[in-house]
């Protein structure tokens, strides 16, 4: 089949620049169901790794893990089948679709997140970001996490009813507050969270969960890890994307990297307790990270995320 692949373009986003989607259309040709419908198709066009049963446009841009690839590579010649767990979110004034689910290859299962966009009912975008444990090495927090344990959540699946939601443009500033926050962590907050607001990171809790007593940092709430300036380490929040908002469900997607120099070592928290970094070396993390919005706060954050190497460009760039 041909795939209508463009030529590799790459570039790297300024230091804390952000690309935002644009002002949704008023009258989209493919609605919500439509956007849903695509997802459904193509995954089940990826279990039975038959890619030809989908609508391409010519100039389809597909990329697994922040790599541009051929239509037909990757997970498409490996996944076996998929978890129940199936969280669908769209953006059809600018035909995007976005998923987070759970991909099986042979014996192992992996978090996994899918951004589409649809064009003349045409896949013109394809972005898919697997953590596959067998990839994440022993070392950092990435040894915390096991095959994903996914369940639906309704506060990701519920509507925000209309006195609460905030214009789109404020929701990505909102999302956008987080990543500064997270950047060069001080205790300072640069974004708004509400008090049950909690994150999932490749399917593992890393707040408010009292399992993980290794790791004290994850026992706390969104807002109070930040306010203890533990993510000091993470130098730039860099290539932020923000290509789909669901203004219904008060959801933002983003992609962005997380760059470490390794250049810190032990630093105190804001309450004084001197901890060590857990990144010693030069390294990023690339992920796609899912906000829920309620009432101009964050209520609930869902990310896939993975190692890739330093300071690597996105292919999604400008």
């Amino acid at each position: 089949m041909r795939s209508g692949l463009i030529s590799v373009f790459v570039a790297t986003l300024s230091f804390g620049q952000t690309i935002a989607a644009p002002r949704a259309a008023l009258s989209p040709d493919c609605d919500r169901a439509c956007l849903y419908g695509f997802v459904d198709k193509y995954l089940e066009a990826l279990v039975h790794h038959d890619p030809v049963r989908l609508p391409w446009s010519k100039g389809v841009r597909f990329t697994e893990n922040n790599v541009l690839l051929q239509i037909g590579d990757g997970l498409w010649g490996t996944a076996s089948g998929l978890g129940d767990y199936r969280l669908k979110f769209a953006d059809p004034g600018n035909g995007q679709v976005g998923f987070f689910g759970v991909v099986k290859e042979t014996s192992a299962s992996s978090a996994f997140a899918v951004r589409m966009k649809i064009e003349d009912h045409r896949i013109s975008e394809l972005e898919t970001m697997v953590f596959r444990l067998a990839d994440a090495g022993s070392t950092g927090a990435q040894r915390f996490f096991t095959e994903p344990q996914l369940v639906d959540k309704p506060i990701l699946l519920d509507n925000v009813p209309e006195p609460l939601r905030r214009p789109r443009e404020r929701m990505i500033s909102i999302a956008d507050g987080y990543f500064d926050t997270l950047q060069l962590n001080d205790g300072t907050l640069f974004t708004q969270f509400d008090e049950n607001c909690n994150r999932l990171e490749n399917g593992l809790q890393t707040t408010n969960n009292p399992a993980l007593a290794s790791r004290p940092i994850w026992r706390l709430g969104c807002e109070a890890q930040f306010k203890l300036g533990n993510y000091r380490y993470d130098d730039r929040l860099r290539a932020r994307r923000f290509p789909l908002v669901d203004e219904e469900r008060g959801l933002v997607l983003a992609a962005a990297f997380i760059d470490h120099s390794g250049r810190l070592g032990t630093y105190q928290l804001t309450d004084g307790t001197v901890v060590e970094s857990p990144w010693r070396r030069p390294h990023s993390l690339c992920m796609m990270e899912l906000f829920k919005i309620v009432d101009g706060k964050i209520r609930q954050i869902e990310a896939v995320i993975f190692s890739v190497p330093y300071n690597m460009p996105s292919p999604w760039g400008p």
